[in-house]
């Protein structure tokens, strides 16, 4: 599954986690100060104003130059450690696992920091609309369409970035699916026996490929969403000074933030633990189903009605069984993520009620509010997805043992009829 794909698997993914780390300490310990001498966003309109200048307009050219900065940094970072893998580990897919790896992983990040530049718009806009409501006259139509046309310029900017990011994970999914689909075909002779392998090679490999870039990439949006917004948020808590029954709390919107997300983490396990073996279960009572209706189209003694009953009482019966799990897991799932929405209000009460905020901070905390606390909640949101990928992979890991001489786990002992 990943062999296949990727360049010796048990020492590339540490070495991925090791060189992110060097290269953010570095950048937090010297790199980003380098950014007057090396960057070179002046050649597309950012450069860094001239020493001495602090005024508000100098400070917001800094922030977008340091941005501009930091986008070359880690272009740079990811083009030498692409570079020395290539070196140091030759693989086949070399450049989709790799580098092309390297560049979906920028553009979620770039995609985030979008997102912070939304946020704050958003502080911006709805405190000149709090002006303008309270005070005719005080907002001009220029400066209104002004900012309609920045906020237009960034969600173009973010559209653009998502359509790429699609487009070129569709062909980093596939190339997956292909890497594996090689090796499982020159494996076939030793496979041929294992139940369903036909399906497995055909479509679990692209649903394993396609489920596993999924988390994956929404996990990266996860973490880099909680390395951006957090210290937003972290910022923002000062404009709370209380929460509702508990009293005054040290930074009280991230306090909030992980306690509901850990909550809901838990709660959602908990109600999700049979899930995976049921899921699986399932495949192997259709691929059975399956396989009895194939065989028939060749030998006329073959999916007979009284057969087809009983393999399709099993399909049945194990479907009905899941029916039951996800009902009592969406019961849990849906409540609390509807609860969810009136967290951030209900933290924000008394600050809101002493007036103790602009409408444009209000609207920036309850965005920042919602990336933190969706971060935290990775599992929450994702918890489905993880359950079909645990799955594919148990399907597929029985190919693994079978090409190594593995006994196979006990699920795949079972006959189908156990379902029943």
């Amino acid at each position: 599954m990943f062999s296949s794909f990727f360049p010796n698997p048990k020492l590339f993914f540490p070495a991925v986690l090791l060189w992110t780390a060097l290269s953010m300490a570095l950048w937090y310990a010297v790199a980003r100060d380098f950014g007057p001498q090396l960057s070179l966003g002046g050649l597309i309109g950012f450069p860094y104003p001239p020493a001495g200048v602090s005024d508000a307009t100098a400070t917001v050219a800094i922030d977008a130059a340091r941005d501009v900065w930091l986008y070359q940094y880690m272009i740079v970072s990811g083009a030498i450690f692409v570079g020395l893998v290539g070196w140091l580990l030759p693989h086949r897919w070399f450049r989709w696992s790799v580098g092309v790896s390297a560049l979906i992983i920028f553009l979620i990040w770039f995609q985030v920091q979008l997102d912070v530049m939304i946020n704050a718009w958003f502080g911006t806009f709805y405190n000149m609309l709090q002006q303008a409501l309270a005070k005719p006259g005080a907002v001009t139509q220029e400066q209104f369409f002004g900012q309609l046309l920045t906020f237009a310029t960034i969600a173009l900017t973010y559209i653009t970035t998502a359509v790429l990011t699609a487009f070129i994970t569709s062909h980093y999914v596939f190339r997956w699916r292909t890497a594996m689909n090689d090796f499982y075909v020159a494996n076939w002779r030793q496979l041929r026996h294992i139940e369903g392998a036909s399906q497995r090679i055909q479509e679990d490999t692209q649903r394993f490929a396609d489920t596993l870039e999924q988390l994956g990439a929404s996990l990266l949006d996860a973490l880099m969403a909680l390395i951006a917004f957090l210290p937003i948020l972290w910022g923002l808590s000062s404009y709370v000074k209380e929460l509702p029954l508990v009293g005054e709390v040290p930074q009280a919107l991230v306090f909030v933030a992980v306690i509901w997300a850990a909550v809901g983490t838990s709660a959602l396990a908990i109600a999700g633990i049979r899930l995976p073996g049921l899921e699986f279960r399932n495949q192997r009572v259709e691929a059975a189903y399956r396989k009895e209706l194939v065989l028939g189209e060749d030998d006329a003694d073959r999916a007979q009605p009284p057969t087809l009953q009983t393999l399709f009482r099993d399909v049945r019966a194990n479907y009905f069984r899941l029916y039951w799990n996800f009902l009592y897991f969406n019961v849990v799932r849906y409540g609390y993520l509807q609860a969810g929405v009136l967290v951030p209000y209900t933290a924000l009460a008394p600050t809101i009620v002493a007036g103790g905020l602009t409408l444009g901070v209000l609207q920036q905390i309850v965005r920042a509010f919602g990336r933190v606390e969706g971060s935290f909640q990775y599992l929450v949101k994702s918890w489905t997805t993880i359950v079909s990928l645990i799955s594919i992979y148990k399907r597929l890991r029985a190919f693994e043992a079978t090409i190594r001489d593995e006994p196979l786990g006990a699920i795949e002992a079972e006959a189908p009829a156990a379902t029943s």
